[in-house]
């Protein structure tokens, strides 16, 4: 049903939200590497959990965040990454993809509602297409300024050279 480590393959993340979905519940989707879980990621899916009954966080693999961030990046590997949001109240289900983009998870998952930070515009969103395709809603939340892994890495090597 899923890995040993509660990460949920797609296809059966797809059977339970296909049940769960019947039963009439609201999935709500979101996307990232959440490389090292920091505040705007806390209230970010807080919120994106408000937006409905079920909240699935499709996790980028190490690969696609060294393609996506660069070749120092993940700093945390996508097991405990995976490990850390699966630990959050508001995060029901996490699965790992290795594309750039959320494009493919959608299509097979087909949520209610695609949520991204206020840092996108709709327009922008690679995954856009895929979710009209099927009459999905695209809710952009307000961006935590200055909450970045970037700006954490950023702050560490600026205070301990």
């Amino acid at each position: 049903m899923y890995m040993d480590n509660g990460i949920y393959k797609i296809d059966c993340l797809k059977s339970i939200l296909d049940k769960k979905r019947a039963e009439g519940a609201k999935i709500v989707f979101t996307n990232g590497c959440f490389d090292l879980l920091h505040v705007g990621h806390i209230r970010y899916l807080k919120e994106s959990k408000a937006k409905g009954d079920i909240l699935v966080v499709g996790l980028n693999s190490d690969s696609s965040v060294k393609d996506l961030k660069g070749e120092k990046r993940p700093l945390l590997p996508e097991e405990e990454r995976a490990e850390l949001l699966l630990s959050l109240e508001m995060v029901d289900y996490v699965t790992i993809f290795s594309e750039r983009t959320a494009k493919a998870v959608i299509k097979t998952l087909k949520p209610d509602i695609y949520v991204k930070g206020g840092d996108y515009k709709v327009d922008d969103l690679p995954e856009s297409e895929v979710v009209k395709d099927y009459g999905g809603k695209i809710e952009l939340l307000l961006e935590v300024k200055g909450a970045s892994t970037t700006n954490i890495i950023e702050k560490i090597l600026k205070t301990y050279k």
